[in-house]
């Protein structure tokens, strides 16, 4: 018999609900327990940024796996910069309907985990959004709760922003942070106040919850922006995301401790990982914390890759037990929540967690958060400026006298190869 998990919960869909009018720049990204495997991804470009060109074709896609083929609907809401809803009118930024139902989904084939696969293109013949800005996309049930909300942005490109990332020269930060400076070049348009019109986003691995924002030129020049900061403008490097495959669910693989099927669904338990932080830095290739479904042995990866129970061990050395414990990376939207916090086992001296996830090449780090609720994301892992990250820089024009943010330029570098 195949394996149909049933997962009910209550707190977290009082606090979804309750963020449903975006008053609150800190807008709730964690999805409802039983929704898996969001991916927000371009139809013409490998790239994992939800970043967009107005018109580009992309795609929201998702799992139910209470696999009861649910009514799902969408709705695209127009934001500023500071992730608050604007003040403009729908049909000032989309034609058609801000909001309807996804029609697009299927049932997974051959699979002991049962799920609902669902699926919505942009544009589509109901929803065609030509307005550039930062927009929220939420995805309701028949209630109208809330049970997953993504970021994403639209670029409408106006100006050129080249971007390059070196060594910090801080002392106090030479070893551990990232320097990112940029340009914006623009022509055949007028800005008449750059240092009030004009506002910055640097995302590192496009990851909102460490950008940097509210960055004023340090230089002005005729139609160019310079940014050219020693420390505003420094991350923390972290470093290289660890890994695991289940492209093959049944066989171990590097990293893969081992696999076993129970319960009508396959268990597979990761080697133990430990602190990083005291150790020298390691290169090796990682997709700086996205995640890619695959399955060998199947044809559609969205409806025959199967979902195991993956099992994080980490053993502790230099770690306090007063603090809890996290995985994180795109596979969770980078957030913190009961089901990514790991738990202590003090019969074999390891923070261990099981979580459901469906088949595919992971990257994943660990996280602490203290009893002031301040995340740590490098006591575990460590920061190396040697780290390859990839950094993305947006640009923002807010006119004077205008009613909404555009963006009018987007540009990206990796830091890799950065010398000694």
């Amino acid at each position: 018999m195949k394996h149909q998990t049933k997962v009910f919960f209550t707190g977290i869909i009082i606090f979804l609900v309750g963020i449903q009018n975006l008053t609150s720049q800190e807008e709730n990204l964690i999805d409802a327990e039983y929704i898996k495997t969001v991916v927000l991804k371009s139809a013409t470009s490998n790239s994992f940024a939800p970043i967009f060109r107005v018109g580009e074709a992309f795609s929201l896609s998702f799992d139910d796996i209470e696999a009861d083929e649910k009514d799902y609907y969408y709705e695209i809401v127009h934001v500023d910069y500071n992730w608050q809803k604007s003040s403009i009118a729908d049909n000032e930024y989309l034609v058609g309907f801000s909001k309807d139902r996804i029609r697009n989904y299927e049932n997974s084939f051959n699979t002991l985990q049962f799920f609902t696969h669902y699926q919505v293109s942009f544009p589509n013949e109901k929803t065609q959004i030509i307005q550039s800005g930062n927009y929220i996309l939420k995805v309701l049930n028949d209630y109208d709760e809330v049970v997953l909300i993504r970021r994403f942005v639209l670029v409408n490109p106006k100006a050129e922003v080249g971007v390059t990332v070196q060594r910090t020269r801080s002392i106090d930060q030479i070893n551990t942070h990232q320097n990112v400076q940029f340009v914006v070049n623009y022509q055949n348009f007028n800005i008449n106040n750059p240092s009030e019109e004009i506002k910055i986003a640097i995302l590192q691995n496009n990851n909102w919850a460490n950008a940097k924002t509210n960055l004023k030129p340090q230089y002005i020049r005729a139609n160019q922006l310079v940014y050219k900061y020693d420390k505003e403008t420094n991350f923390l490097a972290g470093n290289e995301y660890l890994n695991f495959d289940t492209k093959i669910i049944r066989n171990t693989s590097l990293n893969i401790r081992n696999v076993y099927l129970g319960d009508d669904i396959f268990y597979t338990h990761l080697f133990v990982d430990e602190e990083r932080s005291s150790k020298p830095y390691t290169y090796y290739p990682d997709v700086n914390g996205n995640f890619v479904i695959r399955n060998l042995e199947g044809e559609n990866a969205s409806l025959d890759a199967d979902y195991s129970w993956v099992h994080f061990y980490l053993k502790p050395t230099n770690l306090s037990q007063n603090k809890e414990v996290f995985v994180y990376g795109g596979f969770n939207n980078w957030q913190f929540s009961d089901v990514n916090k790991m738990k202590y086992n003090a019969t074999t001296g390891l923070y261990e967690l099981p979580i459901l996830l469906k088949q595919g090449f992971y990257n994943y780090r660990y996280a602490t958060i203290d009893s002031d609720k301040k995340i740590n994301e490098v006591e575990i892992d460590g920061s190396f400026f040697q780290t390859e990250n990839e950094y993305s820089v947006i640009v923002y024009w807010s006119k004077i006298g205008g009613r909404f943010d555009e963006v009018i330029g987007y540009g990206t570098v990796i830091s890799d190869m950065l010398k000694q």
